[in-house]
């Protein structure tokens, strides 16, 4: 489960898309630039292969919920 869950627009023009996230998975730091596409650029602390499909799932879908559907 992701955990503390930050988001910010990347550009100071927030009609721009992207963001800079950061979170919590497993007591490990993360942070990495979310764009458009849904697509993550790791940024820090890279997710394991195994769990990189379900962090970016869980991601996904807080983003909708803060970003795409606010």
């Amino acid at each position: 489960m992701i955990t503390h869950f930050q988001w910010k627009p990347l550009f100071e023009d927030e009609k721009l898309p992207g963001w800079r996230i950061s979170f919590y998975y497993k007591k490990q730091h993360f942070q990495g630039i979310y764009h458009p596409e849904g697509r993550i650029e790791w940024t820090g602390h890279h997710p394991a292969a195994e769990e990189e499909k379900n962090i970016l799932a869980m991601v996904h879908e807080l983003m909708l919920y803060h970003v795409y559907e606010s």
